[in-house]
């Protein structure tokens, strides 16, 4: 089974990644473009017996710091 892990900073969390993108597309001339939140995307492949419970597990414990990240689990069909 395909997984995508999204995972993206907490509202209220700087993001020096996000100001950095957003500055650059600026200085390339591009308007219009308000703010950027930079995230990172896991793809994983496991079995088909994997529970949702351990999926969010993976996520809790390794894959994102919940202090300041979000992440959403999304299966791929």
């Amino acid at each position: 089974m395909k997984i995508r892990v999204h995972v993206s900073l907490k509202n209220g969390v700087l993001d020096p990644q996000g100001r950095a993108i957003h500055h650059a597309l600026e200085g390339l001339g591009f308007q219009g473009v308000n703010d950027v939140r930079a995230g990172r995307l896991i793809e994983m492949d496991v079995a088909d017996t994997t529970t949702d419970a351990a999926l969010d597990e993976m996520c809790r414990k390794l894959l994102a710091n919940q202090v300041i990240e979000n992440f959403r689990i999304e299966k791929v069909a």
